[in-house]
């Protein structure tokens, strides 16, 4: 189990983490999602021992995790670390950089392993092509097979589907978290996509300026966001007084997701500003008396028409 209590870390006066505190249990996939520079990449180094902690601790199975003032070479043999730079050896390819932690005393059993995680990512026709050459995509994906060459029992990632394609993400998360739950791989990815979130994750950490401001199951803050900046990481959401919603007298405000808001014959009243196509549906935004907003429809609207919104049921 990895227990992280009360940490603190700056890189200069002001604080990059500040008193953040969480528990992951074996086997459990936990999310750290926030808006860039909100302490996510560096939350990581220092739970994989980069960064010499200025309060607080770390813990795992009951042993503390040391930083570089302790520790000659950084970070902690059960542990791997995939950071946005990939770390793979450019004139090497695919194959050896994949293997390259693995023992050659049995070589046909580490051709083996190869083999099975370049299938996993889908990188098999690249196994002799040196990393140099592939494109930045295809670099992740084998960096994500040569973090779990060597299973380790917690996996550190850092935006790991970034510059990979969206139509081949999809499987890819899918079979790398399928791996995850079956070899019971504890895993703890920073992400912006809120997809991954929702999909994959069994805990939820949501980060603002250095600190835990939401956590909790994905699907609990999801129903339940404590503010717009939280409701913002889940997709488009909007903030919107509730007597325009419901015949009430009330100053408070509601925030309501695009998909909860449909066209009807009364309600609050919007002028559309444009459509976004979407594939099975349209995004459409929105101005209406408190400023925009946005749902959704199945077909486009035309600019400047006016509409009637109501909560959908």
């Amino acid at each position: 189990m990895l227990e992280v209590a009360d940490i603190s870390f700056s890189y200069d006066s002001q604080k990059t983490i500040d008193q953040v505190s969480f528990a992951l249990e074996k086997g459990k996939q936990l999310a750290l999602i926030g808006e860039s520079g909100c302490g996510k990449s560096t939350l990581l180094k220092l739970l994989y021992g980069h960064h010499d902690l200025q309060e607080g601790e770390i813990v795992y199975n009951g042993n503390a995790i040391l930083g570089p003032k302790f520790n000659l070479i950084p970070g902690d043999d059960r542990f791997k670390y995939l950071a946005q730079d990939f770390g793979l050896m450019p004139f090497t390819t695919v194959s050896e950089n994949v293997g390259n932690y693995l023992s050659n005393i049995h070589k046909e059993k580490k051709q083996q392993r190869i083999a099975e995680l370049l299938e996993m990512v889908e990188m098999t026709e690249f196994a002799n092509v040196k990393a140099k050459f592939l494109s930045g995509g295809q670099q992740q994906r084998v960096a994500l097979a040569k973090a779990l060459a060597v299973e380790p029992e917690l996996l550190l990632l850092d935006e790991p589907f970034s510059q990979i394609d969206a139509f081949r993400s999809a499987t890819l998360k899918r079979n790398l978290f399928r791996y995850f739950r079956d070899k019971q791989i504890s895993c703890i990815i920073a992400t912006h996509d809120g997809s991954d979130v929702l999909s994959f994750a069994d805990e939820v950490v949501i980060m603002k300026d250095g600190k835990i401001i939401e956590s909790g199951r994905p699907k609990a803050i999801y129903a339940n966001p404590g503010s717009a900046y939280i409701a913002r990481m889940f997709g488009e959401v909007s903030e919107i007084p509730l007597r325009l919603l419901k015949p009430v007298v009330t100053d408070e405000t509601v925030l309501v997701y695009a998909h909860q808001l449909k066209i009807a014959g009364s309600g609050l009243r919007a002028s559309v500003k444009h459509s976004y196509f979407l594939g099975n549906h349209y995004l459409i935004e929105a101005n209406y008396e408190g400023g925009t907003l946005f749902f959704e429809n199945r077909v486009p609207i035309l600019d400047g028409e006016g509409v009637f919104l109501s909560l959908s049921q």
